[in-house]
């Protein structure tokens, strides 16, 4: 696991995910379910 180096840092958009890719840059991509929860 990594740390946290800056809080809020990035402002989230719902249903999106976030990570930093190998050059370090911080990337967003669409989720499969796009942030809403799987149907009973």
């Amino acid at each position: 696991m990594g740390t946290i180096l800056v809080k809020n840092a990035v402002k989230r958009k719902p249903g999106f995910l976030y990570y930093i890719d190998g050059k370090g840059n911080v990337c967003e991509a669409k989720m499969a379910r796009g942030g809403r929860k799987k149907k009973k």
